[in-house]
């Protein structure tokens, strides 16, 4: 995980002042990795949170502990190491540090750019389980960190959340793919409401009329209105992947002959056997070339775990999940 500003951005938009809690050390066996974060708010609409560092007790504690940083008013970090077996009684048998932080929308305008960032944090209780404070301002940094951001900058490439004489040095997320959802029928919905949590990943969900989508919408979800979605698709990244799965077999066609020529990282067909057959039938006929027409995967998720629109999304993730790297594969592999 890193931090990720847009979502932040969100919330503290929403509830004016929210806590982060982030893993910025792990030693041993742990819950989570390093960078694992969850937001923690108490607004007027009452308390919530979002992420996870884990659950269990260390997030129990982790969440009270925030709220009483929110409600007292103090805005320095705080940093705490927990040893897992001894403090909470936890069987992973590690040892977690977790740092604490309020933002607010002045904190948050004065966060510099990615796509490595890097913050003050006090030392003061990094060995126990008391105290706050910090001043977490600003001050230059110390020559390791400034060297980690220049790298980084330099590269591209940001380093891992990790505690640097002192500060916290952590990549800022920037979603590394681009999935477009064609439809937000029953089975658009579940993929969408399954899909946004996940780090990395950009969706844009698209149909034809605002009464289409749901009213509450997954946080981070880009809606986009198209009268005319075969002309919207000509404006997607080449690189995104899409999932075909609209009201209408002729238009699920005319997406497909569109993206086969402006190109994509992968594409899946909602389907079954005959709607392949067919559509491959059609494709070929309309000028695209078997190895083109190959690429389309069809159907999506795992047949084996049925049709419920929930048990397609569940399949078509842990497709996506289990090969991040090949970004054609968002489909299962069978094949009529």
């Amino acid at each position: 995980m890193t931090l990720e500003r847009e979502g932040l951005a969100r919330a503290v938009a929403r509830e004016g002042r929210v806590a982060r809690v982030v893993v910025a050390a792990v030693a041993g066996s742990a819950p989570r990795e390093a960078g694992a974060a969850m937001l923690v708010w108490d607004g007027a609409r009452g308390p919530g949170q979002a992420g996870s560092i884990g659950g269990g007790a260390l997030e129990w504690q982790a969440v009270q502990a925030a709220r009483a940083q929110l409600a007292g008013g103090g805005g320095g970090p705080r940093l705490e190491r927990l040893p897992l077996g001894p403090a909470l009684g936890q069987c992973c048998g590690g040892a977690v540090t977790l740092v604490t932080e309020i933002w607010d929308a002045d904190r948050l305008a004065a966060l510099g750019p990615g796509p490595a960032l890097a913050r003050p944090v006090t030392a003061a209780t990094a060995d126990g389980g008391g105290g706050g404070g910090g001043s977490g301002g600003g001050g230059e940094a110390p020559l390791a960190v400034r060297r980690l951001l220049a790298r980084a900058r330099a590269t591209g490439v940001a380093p891992g959340a990790a505690l640097v004489a002192g500060w916290l040095v952590e990549a800022e997320a920037r979603p590394a793919r681009a999935l477009w959802v064609w439809g937000a029928g029953h089975v658009g919905r579940a993929i969408v409401a399954t899909l946004a949590p996940l780090p990395d990943l950009a969706i844009t969900w698209i149909d034809t009329a605002p009464d289409r989508f749901p009213k509450a919408l997954p946080e981070g979800v880009a809606v986009l209105v198209a009268a005319d979605p075969v002309a919207a698709a000509a404006t997607a990244p080449a690189a995104a992947e899409h999932l075909v799965l609209t009201f209408s077999h002729a238009l699920d066609l005319a997406l497909c002959h569109v993206l086969l020529g402006h190109g994509f990282g992968g594409l899946g067909l909602i389907g079954s056997a005959s709607k392949r057959a067919r559509f491959r039938a059609r494709l070929a006929t309309l000028g695209h070339g078997p190895g083109a027409i190959d690429r389309i995967r069809c159907p999506i998720g795992d047949p084996a775990l049925g049709k419920h629109p929930q048990a397609i999304a569940i399949g078509v993730a842990a497709a996506l999940l289990s090969r991040p790297a090949a970004v054609g594969d968002l489909a299962a592999e069978a094949r009529a």
